[in-house]
């Protein structure tokens, strides 16, 4: 894995911002109708996670622990309902007004890092945009930020483990991961697919990639 993916704290936080915006642009002209189709999340509409990413902006412990308890002990199931309850709650103005005020927030929540909050809106506004046929870039040294960030944390997306045998290289940035059969393709691809996104297949290449598809359909 390259050592030069490395970026500042400060660096990271206006590409959050950066994200933010685009994220805003993207959803301004969208329908009601659009706002209520199914995203790439599994049982989210693009609602539940625009209203997601608004509160992993301001998201405390207390707040965390609570809806923790609520969700009996499942932090997965927490961040899902927590989601979906507000994006039911508030009306579609709202949660577009809330991005854009959360455009220049700098909140972690314990235990996750600013890469964390880069990477989780990278995916996400793929999770929006793809559904709705829309391009939305992802720009490359982001992606290859939070690629390592995938690569070298466990859960949830657990990647190390999961790609163990192939080797993922990045064909339009210096980054490479992992050893034995090869995967190519661009950063953002290889991102999309460490963290469970299985349309960006489509884009990959190399031995690696023929023999993964061949696992999967066993």
């Amino acid at each position: 894995m390259t050592e030069d993916t490395m970026m500042s704290a400060d660096q990271i936080w206006r590409a959050v911002a950066a994200e933010r915006a685009g994220l805003v642009e993207l959803l301004e002209p969208l329908s009601e109708a659009d706002w209520d189709r199914p995203s790439l999340c599994d049982g989210w509409r693009v609602r539940d996670v625009v209203a997601h990413v608004v509160l992993s902006a301001r998201a405390s412990i207390g707040w965390i622990l609570i809806n923790v308890i609520r969700a009996r002990g499942s932090l997965d199931r927490a961040i899902r309902d927590t989601a979906i309850r507000y994006a039911e709650r508030v009306t579609t103005q709202q949660l577009l007004g809330e991005l854009r005020d959360s455009i220049d927030a700098r909140v972690t929540a314990i235990g996750t890092t600013p890469a964390d909050r880069l990477m989780d809106l990278l995916v996400h506004g793929q999770d929006i945009a793809v559904p709705l046929g829309i391009a939305h870039d992802m720009p490359v040294a982001a992606a290859r930020l939070a690629i390592n960030r995938i690569w070298t944390m466990g859960a949830p997306f657990r990647a190390r483990k999961k790609f163990t045998g192939y080797r993922l290289v990045a064909t339009d940035t210096d980054w490479s991961a992992g050893a034995g059969s090869t995967i190519t393709g661009p950063v953002t691809a290889l991102l999309l697919i460490t963290t469970g996104r299985q349309h960006a297949w489509h884009q990959l290449s190399g031995a690696g990639a023929s023999l993964y598809a061949q696992r999967e359909r066993r």
